[in-house]
């Protein structure tokens, strides 16, 4: 049976109930401690480091309740910011979703779905039985183009005839800005691929220019009505997964772009994710922000790391812990080693080379989300064995 260090007992008349009476367990205090911990990670509270100075402290008596050794370890600690946040697609950089704007007239014969996924070259709807092709770029169609015409219109066309196949890049350079007999040509095969006639030139109305592939969100037109050049027939948004999490604007300063992010789906699968951009302040209900308050609040996006695993979802309430902090070479104890001391701070119960219990005061600086883990500072080292509850 192994000794442990104590101090005699003082007599005292509190009640059995009292902090100080002897029916107060380690196991009591450990529970404390983690409660107390997981206060300060709902909060990521970061706390200056003070070595702690002075010896090992002698340890407090037996414990009644079962108790396990883990060691203290020396290596990287991460901290992070946890909140809610909503799974959805990326759209136009304020967030807003894409516009599908209709160029010619006619009566709408054809529509798209909502959920639908176009991709360039494919028909987005159809007018008068005509399709109308989605291509790539960020210059709307504003006129139509012939041989000769120059712009950026034309080098995004001169693009995607390469991209798609229709043109090949020994004979049409994707950066042209001119409307060539090669982009004729490549016009050419892509009317005859969509059942249009093959004029070889790019009529206003026959394609619709977006930057990326499109999920549709939204239908606005009614199949069979007449078709208005200017108006919006659905909103998009693009294939892309991504995460938006509204933080409080007071703590924002924590989130850098490149943080890494752990983040739980519905169905309880986790993935990692980047932050890719951060939004300006706005003013919201702030729903998914750890403290749930309305007020000023900063839009955080994170691109997945594995878009699959979002294969289905949209708006999608997630869970989502953004790294803000790594210390790579710091001590680290199990949370549920920490005992909550009378007078205010923690220690750890240690155990020597002789099998001897001693409790010895440490200051914790964070704690570690991922791994139940706690930063400390005191008479410590790595490798040396802690007591902490058992099963």
């Amino acid at each position: 049976m192994s000794t442990i260090a104590t101090k005699p007992p003082t007599p005292t008349s509190a009640s059995p109930d009292a902090d100080s009476a002897p029916g107060r367990s380690r196991r009591q205090l450990r529970i404390a401690a983690a409660v107390a911990a997981a206060i300060v990670v709902v909060g990521v509270a970061l706390v200056v480091i003070d070595p702690f100075g002075g010896s090992a402290s002698n340890g407090v008596g037996q414990s009644a309740y079962p108790t396990a050794v883990a060691t203290v370890t020396q290596g990287p600690l991460s901290a992070y910011d946890e909140s809610g946040g909503t799974l959805g697609h990326a759209a136009q950089p304020d967030g807003s979703p894409y516009s599908v704007v209709n160029r010619a007239g006619g009566v709408y014969t054809g529509l798209p779905a909502p959920g639908q996924i176009v991709r360039q070259g494919q028909a987005l709807y159809e007018i008068g039985y005509r399709p109308v092709v989605l291509l790539d770029g960020s210059a709307p169609a504003a006129r139509s183009l012939g041989q000769g015409d120059r712009g950026p219109d034309a080098r995004q066309l001169n693009a995607d005839l390469v991209t798609l196949g229709y043109a090949k890049r020994s004979h049409l350079s994707p950066a042209w800005d001119v409307f060539s007999a090669a982009t004729a040509a490549g016009v050419s095969a892509l009317q005859a691929r969509l059942g249009l006639p093959q004029t070889g030139s790019l009529p206003l109305g026959e394609a619709v220019f977006l930057p990326a592939p499109v999920r549709i969100t939204r239908v606005i037109a009614t199949l069979g009505t007449d078709a208005q050049p200017g108006a919006v027939i659905a909103q998009a948004t693009s294939t892309t997964p991504q995460v938006v999490v509204n933080l409080d604007a007071a703590g924002q300063s924590t989130v850098k772009l490149g943080n890494k992010a752990l983040i739980t789906l519905p169905n309880n699968q986790t993935t990692t994710g980047v932050v890719s951009r951060i939004g300006t302040v706005t003013t919201t209900s702030n729903s998914g922000s750890s403290s749930g308050s309305s007020g000023a609040a900063i839009p955080v996006f994170i691109t997945l790391s594995d878009p699959r695993l979002a294969v289905g979802l949209d708006q999608a309430p997630v869970e989502v812990q953004i790294q803000t902090l790594t210390i790579n070479n710091t001590l680290k104890v199990p949370v549920t080693a920490l005992l909550a001391q009378a007078g205010g701070g923690y220690a750890v119960e240690t155990i020597d080379a002789r099998g001897v219990h001693h409790v010895v005061p440490v200051t914790v600086g964070f704690f570690g989300k991922v791994g139940g883990l706690a930063q400390v500072s005191g008479h410590l080292y790595p490798r040396e064995r802690i007591v902490v509850p058992g099963t």
